[in-house]
């Protein structure tokens, strides 16, 4: 399995820590400072010159001797007769919590130390500790069980911001399964005799589609699935087979096609990045790769016309020749001989490769160097073929008055995907798994955004398939469609995909009591022609849910005289005869090449979603009895 390589620091934190880097050291000094005060005093407690408080700054949060909880600093009095053996336990929690001089795993459960000034310049609820599994490989930094929806916001700009091609993400998300204790299997080998109760797994198509499943401890095939299903794709555009463009006016030019609803107006002017998959071939064996890529700066824009030439902009621009990203600058034309120029600028119908001819051939020759150099190839002749597409350079971050905002690109489907797998990973290292009688899983598609027809889509058989194999290996001997039937008939499929948040400038859009808002609780997407897959008996599941898990819900329906857009809900749901829902957590700006999201909704997700796989054996027994619809 490819690895993410180590990626730089982005430059807005580049330019943090150097703008702040004495600061830090003036609160490291100002802390271990308290601590001296500290063991001055339980050493000589009788020198009244060491009856003080010895912590002054109220903004300090101090974890507290006795627990596990956060709070404002208190004061310790040497009257307490602190020993030394607890001053210095409280001063070994401080150094772990706070990542001084050294440590594993920040304060989000991320690798890498956090410094003392990130710490404090964090939101508070960042600051609250998890109860880890301790038992999994690493799960300090990727089992973590969140108290606080907030603490969830930064974790979450970080994967966003670090990952932002579908190949990256997936990647990232089997390498915190992996980390977690998950063990991947192969959909080419057999699975009889791998899945056992309490085994937790996962399974890739094409790079770009996930499934991730845990057993409970008293699993038996036939009994139910809880199972959410988001989509892993973003809008952008993608490099043409043959990305080279003839050089106009001294740019070097690069050939792009959108993805669904991509090189719309939003992508005007922004600072645009490419990454992907790269295949390479070993010379020496033959084998094929896949290497992730991306060049993380800014490297292509999509100019805009200045208002003074009297064309309007938006809306009725031509995709193929007006929204052509330059990417560079080539005057040599300018020194080059008059035949030589028109010989350049003559059109060809086609490239045909072969034995002769390369890939890299086909594309501009700056771009290849580029990326074999980003990925240690030396002969650039071994790349045979590559994915790569555009994405916004712009990090994701926290925004407004309190922070109360999530701005950032490819929302639309990531925070659903990210907030299933953070569920997933908190439900599978919980003493309730152990004794759990079904299976929860999540599904990451990919091709959403563009009809899921593909083989790694919702349409394609890989979670029908994905079930029946596992529902064989538990059951291998006696196995007959009458055992998958049953586990669909006991089974709950959360359909998790993002919905429209209540735009303030345009409320004559919603409809009335039906405007969902930010930081409040996911919600509940209907539509009575069927884009949708929720209805009463499945509404009334996902209300009984979060009451036990104790989260609020909206609702959501769009007006009868605008377009409704779909999910996959639909079509898994009629798959395999489940009971499904369509669920989503709100944003604005569906479709921009930056949206917005709140604060508390990635946590909100993840919490929810955590309830679906903890509280749906229970809810399945009090639908009817047990006996269902």
């Amino acid at each position: 399995m490819v690895r993410n390589k180590p990626s730089s620091a982005s430059l807005h934190k580049a330019a943090m820590e150097k703008q702040t880097a004495s600061d830090e050291k003036v609160t490291q000094e100002l802390l271990m400072g308290e601590f001296a005060k500290m063991r001055l005093a339980v050493s000589n407690p009788t020198d009244p010159n060491n009856r003080e408080s010895f912590t002054t700054r109220e903004s300090l949060p101090i974890r507290s001797l006795g627990g596990d909880s956060w709070g404002p600093s208190g004061s310790i009095d040497s009257e307490e007769r602190l020993g030394q053996e607890k001053i210095e336990t409280l001063f070994e929690k401080m150094r772990k919590s706070y990542q001084f001089p050294s440590g594993e795993t920040g304060i989000n459960g991320t690798s890498g130390a956090q410094t003392l000034f990130e710490a404090f310049h964090s939101p508070n609820d960042s600051l609250i500790p998890r109860n880890l599994d301790t038992k999994t490989p690493n799960a300090a930094k990727h089992a973590t069980i969140l108290k606080d929806p907030e603490a969830y916001a930064e974790p979450f700009i970080s994967f966003m911001t670090e990952n932002p091609t579908v190949w990256h993400a997936i990647q990232y998300w089997e390498n915190k399964l992996e980390d977690a204790g998950f063990s991947k299997l192969s959909p080419r080998d057999s699975w009889n005799g791998k899945l056992e109760p309490n085994g937790k797994y996962y399974v890739n198509r094409n790079g770009t589609s996930l499934i991730a499943f845990s057993v409970g401890g008293a699993y038996k095939s036939g009994n139910g699935i809880a199972m959410v299903a988001a989509h892993s794709d973003s809008l952008t555009a993608r490099l043409k087979p043959i990305s080279t463009k003839h050089n106009k006016a001294g740019f070097v030019q690069l050939g792009v096609a959108p993805y669904a609803g991509a090189l719309n107006e939003t992508w005007w002017d922004r600072d645009l990045g490419i990454g992907g998959r790269v295949l390479v071939k070993d010379e020496k064996t033959g084998y094929i790769s896949q290497k992730l890529v991306k060049l993380g700066w800014p490297i292509a824009r999509i100019p805009t016309l200045a208002p003074h030439f009297g064309v309007g902009m938006f809306g009725q621009n031509n995709k193929e020749t007006q929204l052509v990203p330059i990417i560079g600058l080539d005057n040599s034309d300018i020194e080059s001989s008059a035949s030589s120029s028109s010989s350049s600028e003559q059109f060809q119908t086609s490239n045909i490769s072969g034995a002769k001819s390369s890939f890299v051939s086909t594309q501009p020759p700056k771009l290849v160097n580029l990326i074999a150099k980003e990925l240690g190839i030396e002969k650039k002749e071994t790349i045979i073929n590559w994915e790569l597409e555009l994405f916004d350079t712009q990090p994701s971050q926290l925004g407004g008055l309190d922070k109360e905002f999530i701005f950032s690109g490819r929302i639309d489907d990531k925070v659903c995907s990210w907030s299933s797998i953070e569920a997933l990973l908190s439900n599978s290292s919980s003493e309730d798994s152990k004794s759990s009688g079904i299976i929860s899983m999540v599904a990451l598609f990919d091709d959403e955004e563009i009809g899921s027809l593909l083989r790694q889509g919702a349409r394609g058989n890989f979670l029908p398939g994905t079930i029946e194999r596992i529902v064989e290996c538990f059951n291998d001997s006696t196995y007959s469609p009458n055992i998958l039937m049953e586990t669909y008939a006991k089974s709950f499929l959360v359909s998790f995909d993002v919905t429209h948040a209540t735009n303030p400038n345009f409320l004559e859009k919603y409809l009335e009591n039906h405007c969902p808002r930010l930081n409040v609780g996911l919600t509940v997407e209907a539509d009575s022609n069927g884009h949708t897959t929720t209805d009463s008996v499945s509404t009334a599941i996902f209300q009984r849910l979060a009451e036990k898990c104790g989260q609020k819900l909206q609702t959501f329906m769009i007006r009868n005289d605008s377009r409704s857009g779909g999910t996959v809900g639909p079509m898994l749901s009629s798959a395999m005869g489940v009971r499904a829902i369509d669920v989503g957590i709100p944003q604005l700006s569906m479709h921009s090449i930056r949206a917005t999201t709140g604060s508390k909704d990635p946590g909100l997700g993840a919490k929810m979603i955590e309830g679906v796989f903890a509280g749906w054996e229970s809810v399945d027994e009090e639908i009817a009895g047990g006996k269902g619809w």
